[in-house]
């Protein structure tokens, strides 16, 4: 099985998915526009013609869906996103690093490329975190996270305990 999660857009999805198979390395296999709807498919204004209504990008053995949508088909996408996070996980930290540096450009970022404050049993990872609201030019930066003072993080295990 695999989870995948999908980033609503208002117009911006192509443009969104290009910069994140840039900076990922990754390939997007479909990128299907409103104009190649069928025929009987409500969405008539030439307006949406270019835009995606749906777009996959394969990244490794992951993998994000994505789609433009307006107010009429998602009453809330012009709302900012509340406990929404797209995590990127490696075991390079110049990696780690190049993705950050490449997402910050344009976004603002929420917590600085640091240490993890979080342990997860088991896992061999880079112990790296950081967040960016990606690129405020493609998705609503309003995101009211509490910054944390990553001089002296708290210590958390996964799991609670």
């Amino acid at each position: 099985m695999k989870i995948v999660t999908s980033l609503s857009f208002r117009g911006q999805c192509r443009e969104a998915f290009e910069f994140y198979a840039k900076v990922l390395g990754g390939r997007i296999t479909a990128a299907h526009p409103y104009s190649e709807a069928p025929p009987d498919m409500p969405v008539s204004d030439p307006k949406y013609k270019d835009w995606l209504m749906h777009c996959w990008l394969e990244v490794g053995d992951q993998a994000l869906m994505g789609a433009d949508m307006d107010e009429q088909w998602a009453p809330n996408i012009g709302k900012p996103k509340n406990g929404f996070d797209v995590t990127l996980h490696t075991q390079d930290e110049a990696e780690a690093r190049r993705w950050f540096d490449a997402l910050k450009e344009g976004g603002k970022v929420v917590m600085e490329f640091n240490k993890s404050i979080v342990d997860y049993p088991n896992i061999k990872r880079f112990p790296g975190g950081a967040s960016n609201d990606i690129r405020p030019n493609l998705q609503e930066p309003n995101n009211p996270v509490p910054l944390l003072d990553m001089k002296n993080p708290p210590r958390v295990k996964a799991g609670g305990g």
